[in-house]
């Protein structure tokens, strides 16, 4: 399959395979990209970041910290000045907006509800030179974001919408700019089309569109369909890029067959299997898909994992986030409960390599574990709005300042 080519007013950015890794609140850090892309090629996105979070943090003199020679955070010197120099929540917000040295491409998702903070957010971005592409969330399902108006409740109010993509397109310095939505807010308050077609004429590189509306979650099916109406609506002039239930290489090879889509975002499906984009490059590529890795290289890949996590983020903090992909990664397998016990409470690196080391590496996964739903399955779920939210769709009006603390995803 062809190369995608995100195209900004002055720079572009080519995907090859047209694979991109969408962005998971408490995923998609420095060390889970570095995972992923050891595996095959494709845009490797970051956490969502609070375009609010990141113009506080630059009042801060963070932002100067993070921008090195190379634009990545400096593994030790950097972050010990960050460590005693920021706050916990503005800490948090550089590591995610931080990059590796060796990552190709550097990609953000960013998060506003105010076009001003969107304009001031990207502005940061493109003083410093932090990123080669930003992608807007307009999808995120979660309560506490469409609740204030966010993520997937946004594009029901097109004049907003529209604010808030111009606001990035035009601060963007030339760097392509991606709009990521939902279906809209539930099947009687659908939005795709409309904020598809406003974002076209705006001028994005790129619209990816999940296959469910907010009010969906992440329950049932992803609606393919609603991917190809947007191909046929605006795919001729921006390419459209498919999202939802993509948990091997067969199923992407068949959504761009069904839809016409450009490319395919890939969430819930890599996690704990981060070689999906191995086998997607060789799927997409027409190449045979290499067969799924038995019990002692998932293990590796899981110390691997584990081991980078330490680097980025020291001990103590690490082993309780690898604790999760823990469970993902070795989902479907016979451990038995003692094992898989002590790995859910394992503190230490060394203690994790020495429980690793007592499983019977040989053993093939089970063919029930390779499509096996991991990550959220909740929904359908009603949708939590401000007041009146729905009451009116071309309304500028400005949404309550808390709206815009709002820094992490569901």
């Amino acid at each position: 399959m062809s190369p995608l080519t995100l195209a900004g007013a002055r720079t572009a950015v080519t995907v090859d395979p047209p694979v991109v890794l969408a962005p998971m609140a408490g995923v998609t850090n420095v060390p889970f990209r570095a995972v992923c892309r050891a595996f095959g090629g494709g845009l490797y996105v970051s956490e969502m970041v609070g375009a609010r979070a990141l113009v506080e943090a630059d009042q801060h003199g963070a932002m100067a910290l993070l921008r090195t020679d190379d634009g990545s955070l400096d593994a030790e010197s950097d972050k010990a000045k960050l460590a005693d120099e920021l706050s916990g929540g503005r800490l948090r917000t550089m590591l995610r907006a931080a990059f590796a040295p060796d990552e190709p491409v550097r990609s953000l998702q960013l998060y506003a509800i105010d076009p001003d903070h969107m304009r001031d957010g990207v502005a940061v971005l493109a003083e410093y030179d932090l990123v080669d592409h930003i992608d807007l969330n307009f999808g995120c399902p979660a309560p506490k974001v469409t609740r204030m108006g966010g993520g997937a409740a946004l594009p029901w109010r097109l004049g907003l919408f529209a604010e808030l993509v111009e606001a990035a397109v035009s601060t963007a310095g030339g760097r392509p700019v991606t709009v990521k939505m939902r279906k809209g807010i539930d099947a009687d308050h659908l939005t795709f089309i409309e904020a598809g077609r406003i974002a076209r004429d705006l001028g994005v590189a790129a619209v990816t569109l999940h296959g469910r509306t907010a009010q969906d979650a992440y329950g049932g099916h992803a609606d393919w369909d609603a991917i190809a109406a947007l191909v046929d609506a605006i795919g001729d002039e921006v390419p459209v890029l498919g999202n939802g239930d993509i948990w091997q290489a067969a199923d992407a090879v068949e959504m761009i067959a069904r839809t016409g889509c450009a490319g395919v975002v890939v969430g819930r499906g890599c996690l704990g299997r981060p070689w999906l984009f191995g086998e997607l490059e060789a799927a997409l590529a027409g190449r045979p898909v290499p067969p799924p890795p038995n019990l002692g290289q998932v293990a590796d890949t899981l110390l691997d994992h584990a081991t980078k996590l330490v680097d980025h983020l020291g001990e103590a903090v690490a082993m309780r986030d690898i604790r999760k992909h823990t469970g993902w990664y070795l989902q479907g397998f016979e451990l038995g409960k003692t094992l898989r016990g002590a790995l859910r409470r394992v503190e230490r690196l060394e203690e994790m390599a020495e429980l690793l080391g007592t499983v019977d590496r040989e053993a093939p996964m089970p063919e029930s574990a390779v499509s096996m739903h991991r990550g959220h399955t909740h929904g359908p779920k009603p949708v939590r709005l401000p007041d009146g939210w729905l009451d009116s769709r071309d309304t500028h009006t400005r949404l309550p300042a808390a709206a815009g603390a709002v820094v992490s995803g569901g």
